[in-house]
C-alpha cells in the first residue's frame, strides 16, 4: 500500500503544501483520524443514556437510534475517506480531488453531531450524570478523529506565474489566451471523450443512485420527528455535503448529469413522484406541496433574475394576482363573480391575469436598470398588497373582500377525480395534499420545460447577453426593452400558474400571504434568496434552494425569536463558502473560482 498525502497535482502548476493546524506528523494524524472514526462507529452500538426521556431512545445496546444513526453515517464517511487516503485498492474513486479536505469536513460533521448530542442529553436531562459509557466513547472518538484531521496538511495552488502588474505585450497575450480558453471550455459541447470515462449505462446507474440518495435525504429531513434530530440532521448533511464536494464527488456527479440532462430531469420527477408513497399520512405531504409551489415560483423568478439579470423585489405579487384571479372564478361563495370555471380555464385566467399585470408594470419601468428597477418592483409588490386589502367595499369596490380575502375555495375536481378525498393508488392511500402534490408536480414540469426551452432559444441567449452587459447587447442590435419585457411577462405568467393551485390548496387567499419579507415563505425576499442560493440560471438550483428555504424555517420554529437569526447565520455561511450557489452553472462557477483554473489554462495557451 502507498500513502497518499495530497491531492493530485494539476498540470501546469505546482501545489504548495502547508502544515496542518496541529503539530502532529501527517501519518500519525491520519492514523488518529482513522482510529477515532472507527471508535465513533463502535460507540453508536452502545447506550448513550440510561433513560428514554431523551427523544430517540438512546438506551439500546447493539441498535443505533435517533441521533446515533447520523453519527454512524458521519463516522463511516470519515473512515472511508481515511482508508482511501492510504491508497487501498478499490477506494480511489471516493476521492478524485484528494482525500485530506474530505477527511477534515467528514470528521467535523461527526464531531459536531456527536458533541451536540452529548451536550443536548446533559442539558435536557440535568447533567452529565445521565450519560452512559457510549456517550463518553463517542465524545473521545469523534474528538480524536477531528484532531487527527486537523493535523493533515493544507494545499494551495502556486501563484500565477505571470506578474499581475506586468503591462507587457507577452502578459496581455497570455491574458487574452486565458480568457479565450476559459470561455471555450465553458461553452464547447463537442469536447473529446475523456480517457477512462464510464460507459453510458454505468453513468445512468450513477444518476439513479444520486437521485435515490437525494430522495432518501429529503424524506429523512422532512420527516424528522423532534427538534434535536433535525438540528443534528442539518449539521451532518451540511458538513457531509462539504466533505463530498471537497472529495470531488459532487463535481463528478455534476459532469455526469450534465451529459445526460434529459435522463436526469425525468429521473428527478420520478423520484419526486415517489415521495407521497413514502408517507403514511398528509402531515409531511403538506410540506411537500407547499415546497413545490414555492420552488415553481422561484423557477419562474429565475427567468427574470437568473437569465435576464433583472432584480425583481416584488415578484410574489404575481403569485397573488394568479391566486386571486383563479379564486374569483372557481366557485367560491365569497367571490364577487358567480361563476365556477373548470381548472384548466381557471389556470388560464390566473396565468393570463399575471401576464397582463407583468406587461402593465414592466412597460413603463423596464427602461430602468439595477437598483432603480429593484425599487420600482418593490413598490409594485407593496401596491398590490395594499390594493387587495382596500378592495373591501368600504375603501374601494368590493372585489377582494379586503383583509378577509376570498375564502371557501372548493377543492378541484378534474375529470371526476376529486382532490379533496383520499384515493388508493397502488395499495397506498393518497390524501388531499398528496393529490395536490401530484398536480403541482405536473405544473412544475411545465415550468421546467418552458424555462429550458426559452433558455436555449434565441430569446434566451438575448436574455443572457442583457444580463452580462446590456450596453454591449444593445450595441449588437438586441432590442433590450422588448427582450426584458418578454422575460417579465413569461416569469409573471409562470408565477400566476402556480398561484392557481395555491388558492385551492390553502382554501383562502388573503393579502397577508404576499409580503415582501416575513418569517414563512413564500415572499419576495425568500424567493430571491432561493434563486441566488440555489444557483442562478439553472433548473435544479432554484428547486433545491426553495426546498431548503421552505423546510428549514418550518423546522426551526422551536427557536422562537432566534429562528430568523439562526437562519440568517446559515445563509451567511453558505454565501461565504459557496457564493455561486448550490448548483451553479459553468459561467458563474468560473466567475467565482476563475483563479483556481487559470494556471491550467495558461499552460494550454502557452503550449
Amino acid at each position: 500500500m502507498t500513502t497518499q498525502t495530497s491531492a493530485p497535482e494539476t498540470p501546469g502548476k505546482t501545489p504548495t503544501t502547508q502544515a496542518g493546524l496541529i503539530a502532529i506528523p501527517p501519518h500519525l494524524g491520519r492514523a488518529l483520524a482513522t482510529g477515532g472514526a472507527v471508535l465513533t462507529i463502535i460507540s453508536t452500538f452502545l447506550a448513550w443514556t440510561w433513560t428514554s426521556a431523551f427523544p430517540g431512545d438512546l438506551t439500546v445496546y447493539g441498535y443505533p437510534g435517533g441521533l446515533q444513526v447520523l453519527v454512524l453515517i458521519g463516522g463511516a464517511l470519515t473512515t472511508l475517506f481515511c482508508l482511501a487516503s492510504y491508497g487501498i485498492k478499490g477506494l480511489g474513486w471516493l476521492t478524485p480531488a484528494g482525500p485530506d479536505g474530505a477527511i477534515k469536513f467528514a470528521a467535523l460533521a461527526t464531531f459536531a453531531t456527536s458533541w451536540y448530542t452529548v451536550i443536548a442529553i446533559s442539558a435536557d436531562l440535568g447533567g452529565v450524570v445521565n450519560l452512559e459509557p457510549g456517550a463518553y466513547v463517542v465524545a473521545i472518538g469523534s474528538l480524536a478523529a477531528f484532531l487527527g484531521a486537523l493535523s493533515l496538511p493544507f494545499e494551495h495552488p502556486a501563484p500565477d506565474p505571470i506578474d499581475p502588474d506586468d503591462t507587457s505585450w507577452e502578459h496581455t497575450r497570455h491574458k487574452a489566451a486565458h480568457k479565450w480558453e476559459t470561455t471555450k471550455a465553458a461553452f464547447t459541447s463537442s469536447t473529446p471523450r475523456p480517457v477512462g470515462q464510464l460507459p453510458a449505462y454505468a453513468e445512468i446507474l450513477i444518476i439513479v443512485a444520486v437521485l435515490a440518495l437525494g430522495l432518501t435525504v429529503f424524506t429523512y429531513g422532512i420527516g424528522t420527528e423532534y427538534d434535536e434530530l433535525f438540528v443534528g440532521f442539518l449539521i451532518t448533511a451540511g458538513f457531509g455535503f462539504a466533505a463530498l464536494n471537497k472529495a470531488g464527488l459532487v463535481a463528478q456527479a455534476s459532469q455526469i448529469t450534465a451529459r445526460h440532462q434529459n435522463i436526469t430531469i425525468c429521473g428527478a420527477f420520478v423520484a419526486a413522484a415517489a415521495f407521497p408513497f413514502t408517507q403514511t399520512d398528509d402531515q409531511y405531504a403538506t410540506l411537500g406541496v407547499y415546497i413545490l409551489i414555492f420552488a415553481t415560483v422561484a423557477l419562474g423568478l429565475n427567468i427574470v433574475v437568473g437569465l435576464a439579470g433583472l432584480l425583481d423585489l416584488g415578484y410574489v405579487a404575481f403569485l397573488g394576482v394568479g391566486a386571486y384571479a383563479a379564486a374569483m372564478v372557481s366557485g367560491s361563495p365569497s367571490s364577487p363573480f358567480d361563476v365556477h370555471f373548470p381548472f384548466w380555464a381557471a389556470a388560464l385566467v390566473g396565468a393570463a391575469a399575471s401576464l397582463v399585470f407583468g406587461v402593465l408594470i414592466g412597460a413603463p419601468t423596464l427602461r430602468l436598470r439595477g437598483d432603480y428597477l429593484a425599487i420600482v418592483t418593490l413598490g409594485f409588490g407593496e401596491i398590490f398588497r395594499i390594493t387587495a386589502n382596500n378592495l373591501d367595499g368600504t375603501s374601494g369596490p368590493d372585489i377582494t373582500n379586503g383583509s378577509n380575502g376570498i375564502s371557501s375555495i372548493p377543492n378541484l375536481d378534474i375529470l371526476g377525480f376529486d382532490f379533496g378525498v383520499v384515493h388508493n393508488i397502488l395499495g397506498v392511500d393518497i390524501g388531499r395534499f398528496a393529490n395536490y402534490f401530484f398536480l403541482m408536480l405536473i405544473i412544475t414540469a411545465v415550468v421546467v420545460l418552458v424555462f429550458r426551452r426559452s433558455g436555449d432559444s434565441r430569446i434566451g441567449r438575448a436574455w443572457v447577453a442583457i444580463r452580462e452587459d446590456e450596453t454591449a447587447a444593445l450595441a449588437m442590435g438586441i432590442n433590450g426593452f422588448r427582450v426584458k419585457l418578454i422575460a417579465f411577462a413569461v416569469g409573471a405568467s409562470l408565477a400566476g400558474l402556480a398561484g392557481t393551485v395555491q388558492s385551492h390548496v390553502t382554501y383562502t387567499v388573503t393579502p397577508e400571504q404576499y409580503l415582501f419579507a416575513g418569517p414563512i415563505p413564500p415572499n419576495s425576499a425568500f424567493l430571491l434568496a432561493a434563486v441566488v442560493l440555489g444557483g442562478m440560471g439553472t433548473i435544479g438550483g432554484p428547486l433545491i434552494g426553495a426546498s431548503l428555504l421552505f423546510l428549514i424555517p418550518n423546522k426551526l420554529q422551536f427557536l422562537g425569536d432566534y429562528q430568523l437569526f439562526a437562519f440568517g447565520v446559515a445563509l451567511i455561511l453558505l454565501m461565504r463558502f459557496r457564493p455561486e450557489g448550490m448548483i451553479p452553472n459553468r459561467r458563474r462557477q468560473l466567475e467565482f473560482h476563475e483563479e483556481a483554473e487559470a494556471p491550467t489554462v495558461l499552460t494550454k495557451a502557452g503550449a
